[in-house]
């Protein structure tokens, strides 16, 4: 099948199936992965050109971690170190002598049962951190365990590469051969030939080769990338922003594939680095829905190389392996969960959400192979049973939401902060109306999250101390990063008038809880607000230009008073005109019936003031000003 051919089924699967699996609350990801099933083992569209797909297709995982680390700061990854150290570790290392001790028994070699156990101990990057998004779980303290883990897991990966070999045994090498041309495509597209760069060198000069990378990663995510990503912003093109995102993310993926890390780790590390940058919310939002469609098409492929034949012939055995490793690696991360705080719904969901083999099995099972560790039958059915789990584990999180979490008690105490807090407000556009209002907000200390898409204002403003970050605030995907699901107030202060109304029509529309405060250019614009959703609308230079004219008037010989009382009635009689003429532009627009209505506010306005300015006597409460009452700080 050609490539154009082979992407049109892909698409055309997901767009089919992905809908109807959330119309019927099964979520994306099992959508995904009955979409392969069907155009694989049922249908037979798709052959083996599903496996090489799928090589292509685990890049989204490296942008899924990328964006994992966008979200959590370094301040935050430190206060996760006992969770990654002492939750994680413990889940790798039991989970590995637990399942490798059963493989023992069993009858395999206890190097083959060690490898076993390391590969079947690791758990779905993918699928478990796409559900926990999906469905919102990742703030909750089970969430963060659950990815603690999954990080530690995807360091753990590391070490296992270089142990693999170690562990060969005679008997397996027998069965290797034939599949060594078959998986030596998979070794050398993730970690085998180009880790040997540098094989040849010393173990000591390896580690400083690895430490001097991760430095260099490091550095230049605080030195060269701020102003790299300002002068690309500056072009104002924003195709070009998005391939300076993907360039980032491919080239840190291959440098550690260079020195033989895990391209995964890498692009979390660098995630991490720009965390705190202006730039992350649009580098997030460039890179998501890259991200989205490989993990999709990683699902497909998934379910595409099931192989049905030995499903069929070895039933009993594939399942009752899936089922026990469900079973087995659940009973340990329910002790751990235990152990380590988690309760009720929390350790449910940390339960099921990492009882699964996860993705990199495909490829260490390949690499194990392939060096000689497992024979090449074990490997099918091992292979199998752990896609079977992973297709199981759409269905663990249904059970777990629909059955486990009502009933469970959520404990109240315990509970860790969420990987990134979203602060209650954003503020779209730092121009010369929305820079005073963040300033008001921010001197009564209220924490804002704000968006421009000058990279000039945003670099100054950085620097002042504002929390700033670069884009077009009219993209629903970076409002969606800047936290608007969650966010209780938007204050649209953008100067184009267009973008401004578009701005507030899309979170009206999308997220109806937020409130939305707008800046308007004029009356006519007031209207334009108000009807696409906004709930107070502002115009820039209304109460401005009004004090200029009172001071005007004064200026003129008016006494101040005078002129302050001219000043409220005139804001008096526009604010009823406004109101008053609200139907004549919604119905017409800007018709003759409209003007005559404006005209004739006019002329009344016109009597009114002359009225005020004729009567020159005073009522006694208005014969000076009031003064401050007793105490006031403002004598």
């Amino acid at each position: 099948m050609d490539l154009l051919a082979a992407g049109f089924v892909y698409l055309a699967a997901a767009v089919i199936a992905v809908p109807l699996a959330n119309r019927l609350g099964l979520g994306s990801v099992l959508g995904y992965l009955i979409a392969g099933v069907i155009i694989g083992p049922l249908l037979g569209v798709v052959g083996q050109e599903a496996t090489e797909v799928q090589h292509f297709a685990e890049f989204g995982v490296v942008m899924m971690l990328f964006l994992v680390g966008l979200e959590l700061q370094p301040s935050q990854l430190w206060a996760m170190r006992y969770q990654l150290a002492g939750l994680g570790g413990l889940q790798v290392v039991l989970s590995t002598v637990t399942i490798g001790g059963v493989a023992w028994c069993f009858g395999l070699a206890w190097q083959s049962a060690l490898a076993l156990g390391m590969i079947l101990a690791l758990s779905s990057t993918a699928i478990v951190l796409q559900t926990l998004h999906e469905k919102g779980l990742m703030t909750t303290h089970g969430g963060q365990s659950a990815f603690s883990v999954l990080l530690t897991q995807d360091i753990a990966v590391i070490p296992m590469l270089a142990l693999m070999p170690l562990l060969a045994v005679t008997g397996a090498s027998q069965g290797h051969k034939g599949s060594q041309a078959a998986h030596g495509d998979t070794e050398a597209s993730t970690h085998g030939q180009i880790a040997h760069l540098f094989s040849t060198l010393p173990d000591w000069l390896q580690v400083v080769v690895i430490l001097t990378v991760i430095g260099g990663i490091i550095l230049a995510g605080r030195i060269l990338m701020r102003p790299l990503l300002r002068f690309i912003a500056q072009s104002g093109l924003r195709e070009i922003f998005t391939a300076a995102a993907l360039l980032l993310v491919i080239g840190i993926a291959l440098l550690m594939s260079l020195v033989g890390l895990s391209p995964a780790l890498g692009t979390f590390l660098a995630g991490v680095v720009l965390s705190d940058s202006e730039y992350r919310h649009e580098l997030e939002s460039d890179v998501e829905p890259f991200k989205g469609l490989l993990l999709g098409l990683f699902f497909i492929t998934v379910g595409a190389t099931i192989d049905v034949g030995l499903l069929m012939s070895e039933a009993a055995t594939v399942v009752s392996i899936a089922l026990g490793l469900l079973l087995l690696k659940g009973s340990i991360l329910f002790a751990l969960a235990s152990l380590f705080g988690l309760r009720g719904a929390n350790r449910w969901l940390f339960t099921l959400g990492l009882a699964q083999a996860g993705e990199f099995a495909f490829v260490l099972f390949a690499f194990a192979t392939s060096s000689g560790v497992l024979d090449d039958e074990i490997t099918r059915i091992m292979t199998l049973a752990a896609a079977l789990t992973m297709l199981m584990t759409p269905l663990l999180f249904i059970l777990f939401e629909k059955v486990l979490a009502p009933r469970a008690q959520p404990s109240s105490t315990g509970e860790s902060p969420t990987i990134d807090q979203r602060e209650s407000i954003v503020v779209a556009g730092m121009g010369r109306f929305g820079q005073i209002v963040a300033r008001l907000l921010t001197s009564r200390g209220h924490e804002v999250t704000i968006l421009d898409h000058d990279p000039e204002t945003i670099e100054h403003l950085a620097r002042i101390g504002f929390r700033v970050y670069y884009g077009d605030a009219t993209r629903p995907d970076l409002l969606e990063s800047a936290g608007l699901p969650s966010a209780s107030l938007l204050i649209a202060a953008l100067d184009d008038r267009d973008k401004q109304t578009r701005l507030v029509e899309q979170v009206a529309n999308r997220w109806p809880h937020v409130s939305v405060l707008a800046r308007a250019h004029d009356r006519h614009h007031v209207y334009e607000l108000e009807k696409a959703g906004a709930h107070h609308v502002e115009r820039e230079t209304f109460e401005s230009a009004l004090h200029l004219g009172g001071e005007a008037l004064t200026v003129l010989g008016e006494h101040p008073f005078a002129a302050r009382k001219a000043t409220n009635r005139f804001r008096q009689h526009d604010l009823q005109s406004l109101n008053e003429l609200r139907a004549a532009w919604e119905e017409e627009g800007v018709s003759g019936r409209y003007i005559d209505a404006m005209r004739a506010q006019h002329g009344m306005l016109v009597q009114v003031m002359q009225s005020d300015r004729k009567d020159d006597a005073l009522s006694r409460s208005e014969r000076g000003w009031n003064p401050p009452p007793e105490g006031d700080a403002t004598q």
